[in-house]
C-alpha cells in the first residue's frame, strides 16, 4: 500500500469511527420526528387561533394610545411653554441652559407622538 492510499484509509476509518451507529442513528430520527411533530402542532395551533384580540380590545387599546398622545402634546407643549419663559431672562443659550439643568428633549433621541389617525 502506498503513503497516499494509507493517509486516505485512515482518514476514512477516522471518519467512520465518529459517526453514529445505525442504533443512534434511529434513535437521533425518532427525536427530530417527535421535535416536528411538536412544532407542526404549535404552528397549527397557532395558524387556527387567527383573533387573538376581539375588535373591542383593539379599539380600546387604540383610545388609549391617542389619550397617551394627546397627554404627550400636551405636557410637551407645558414644558415647552415654561422653558421659554425661563429662558427669556436667561443670559446663555437654550442648548446651554438644557445642559446645565440636565434636560434631555425628544428630538435628542429622535423620538416624536405617532401621527394622530
Amino acid at each position: 500500500m502506498s503513503k497516499g492510499r494509507e493517509g486516505a484509509a485512515a482518514a476514512e476509518l477516522r471518519q467512520l469511527g465518529g459517526s453514529l451507529s445505525t442504533a443512534d442513528m434511529a434513535r437521533e430520527v425518532q427525536g427530530l420526528r417527535g421535535d416536528c411533530a411538536a412544532y407542526a402542532e404549535r404552528l397549527q395551533r397557532i395558524a387556527a387561533a387567527a383573533r387573538h384580540v376581539s375588535p373591542e380590545e383593539k379599539e380600546q387599546v387604540c383610545r388609549e394610545q391617542q389619550l397617551y398622545c394627546r397627554e404627550w402634546r400636551r405636557r410637551k407643549r407645558m414644558a415647552t411653554e415654561l422653558l421659554d419663559a425661563i429662558l427669556e431672562g436667561y443670559p446663555k443659550s437654550k442648548k446651554q441652559f438644557f445642559e446645565e439643568v440636565g434636560i434631555e428633549t425628544d428630538e435628542e433621541h429622535h423620538v416624536s407622538p405617532p401621527a394622530a389617525p
